[in-house]
């Protein structure tokens, strides 16, 4: 039987609880922080970023 998951993952398969994903302070500055349409991309991006040494974000826009 094949069971649907939902959420975030991992490459490897490990599941990301979204409570737990870093926020970095460019986020806190951008004006899509607290839009609900961009809260996946915006998650995926952070978790995609979680160990580099620098944060980028293409879709920031400073509040």
């Amino acid at each position: 039987m094949n069971e649907e998951k939902d959420g975030y993952f991992l490459d490897d398969g490990m599941p990301v609880e979204p409570k737990y994903i870093p926020k970095p302070g460019l986020c806190l500055l951008c004006r899509h922080d607290n839009e609900l349409e961009q809260k996946i991309l915006c998650n995926l991006n952070r978790i995609g970023q979680q160990n580099g040494k620098e944060f980028c974000c293409e879709g920031f826009e400073k509040k």
